[in-house]
């Protein structure tokens, strides 16, 4: 997921696709250490979104972006 996509979402949204994102990695976790993951590179993925969501939630917290961006 882009910076832009992300900017674009409400606080609400972003709330959600946070939590969304941390279950998501879960069961990747899970999966990988059961070794049934495929794709490992997801987990690297999924983990800098979270990241990108918490950086905007941040800025945003400190006044530094509006929700338009």
């Amino acid at each position: 997921m882009k910076v832009q996509e992300i900017r674009k979402m409400s606080d609400k949204d972003l709330n959600e696709k946070l939590s969304d994102l941390k279950e998501e990695l879960f069961n990747l976790r899970f999966q990988h250490a059961t070794g049934q993951l495929d794709n490992v590179m997801r987990i690297r993925e999924v983990k800098r979104t979270i990241a990108r969501v918490k950086t905007i939630q941040r800025q945003r917290e400190l006044g530094m972006l509006t929700q338009e961006g």
